[in-house]
């Protein structure tokens, strides 16, 4: 193996170099392949997707009726089960309050702490789920580690499929000294359905989640365009290098275990088809995607956008944005045709055609495509 490329920042302190995906170029092969031949799909436990998308859990882009459509379209919708749908019986003024605020500018973080201080309420938990079940889609929704032991139960007991447990940064032993901490491993030990964790930023902590009994865990920290985790916490992770620290993660736990397989999800500035394409060439097995969502007709929000920490009563990080126009229906965007070249329509349409430019058949046969590092040049193209 290589060795670790590091660098000298002071006497004694040394860091190493991290690479973001913008960072990172896809290389060819000496063979293509016909586009119609080529597979995105992949499956995780018993669920199967035709396309590797698993949508952040904002509430921005992810209503139970947006969950259904990405369920349709071949992808997992993850509600919040934390955000707006399980707080009030019915969000739409809400939403309309965000989008009239921020008719001429963003509106502000301080109106999201406001609208998120409504108490969630258990019974539109089981509500939700069961409109998103009764479409036949797959279902999940997401928790934060903070409140997985008191709202777990009531979305297992309404037939969840998938449960995601995800904040910023989660570890697998996480110290407090003020109560009992939750435990993933004996938590995830006790469940009958599959658990996605994260996120995680470096293959030290990707380890140990998988050793939790995850089925899949999430890399990255959500970091996108109008994050300031960096700006708040000082706290930033190149993307393309925590991918591939938590692929080698997941080759040595297959080892260690004797095949079991857990799946690496990125999340972070994936705003792109060529982003999606160089995070699973880095050696993910799907991607979180949000900002990006926000552009469809059905986008409950209406093109506005924040992350789920945006709204942290005491320590937001993360902006809101001003709307965009929609560029078209969540199927457009994610599957085409497309109608603009910026790479942020047909996303997934895109992406079969890369792995059909580098000669590659599905996904796992894409995680060994040739990797560089250098800028792309300005106006580059391909038919």
């Amino acid at each position: 193996m290589p060795a670790r490329d590091t660098v000298e920042i002071g006497l004694n302190r040394f860091a190493r170099r991290g690479y973001d995906l913008d960072e990172v170029s896809i290389v060819p092969s000496r063979r293509t392949r016909d586009v119609d031949d080529v597979s995105t799909a992949w499956q995780i436990d018993a669920f199967r997707f035709e396309i590797p998308l698993v949508t952040s859990p904002s509430d921005a882009v992810v209503s139970p009726a947006t969950a259904i459509a990405v369920g349709q379209a071949g992808g997992l919708g993850v509600l919040n089960a934390e955000g707006l749908w399980t707080r009030y019986d019915d969000p739409l003024p809400v939403y309309r309050q965000l989008r009239e605020a921020g008719a001429e500018a963003p509106p502000p973080v301080s109106l999201l702490q406001q609208v998120y201080a409504e108490p969630v309420k258990a019974d539109l938990i089981g509500a939700r789920i069961k409109e998103m079940r009764d479409a036949g889609v797959t279902t999940a929704v997401r928790v934060s580690p903070q409140h997985t032991e008191l709202l777990a139960p009531t979305v297992l007991a309404a037939g969840v499929d998938l449960l995601v447990i995800q904040g910023t940064i989660v570890s697998a032993e996480h110290v407090t000294t003020q109560g009992a901490a939750l435990n993933l491993k004996s938590f995830i030990a006790d469940l009958d359905v599959p658990v996605i964790v994260g996120g995680a930023a470096n293959y030290t902590t990707a380890l140990h989640l998988m050793r939790t009994g995850a089925a899949g865990v999430i890399v990255g920290v959500g970091a996108d365009s109008f994050s300031t985790g960096d700006a708040v916490m000082g706290i930033r992770v190149p993307l393309a290098s925590a991918i591939a620290d938590a692929a080698a993660a997941r080759r040595d736990y297959l080892d260690e275990t004797g095949g079991r397989y857990v799946h690496v999800i990125a999340n972070g500035r994936i705003e792109t088809s060529g982003a999606i394409a160089r995070a699973l060439a880095c050696g993910a097995d799907a991607v979180q995607l949000g900002e990006p969502l926000r552009a469809a007709r059905e986008a409950p929000a209406s093109g506005v956008w924040w992350d789920s920490v945006a709204a942290h009563p005491r320590l937001p990080r993360g902006g809101t944005s001003a709307p965009v126009p929609a560029r078209g229906s969540l199927e457009q965007l994610l599957l085409g045709p497309a109608e603009t070249s910026d790479g942020r329509t047909n996303l997934f349409g895109a992406l079969r055609r890369t792995m059909a430019k580098t000669g590659y058949r599905d996904l796992k046969e894409f995680q060994r495509v040739d990797l560089v590092i250098g800028g792309a040049p300005a106006g580059d193209s391909a038919d």
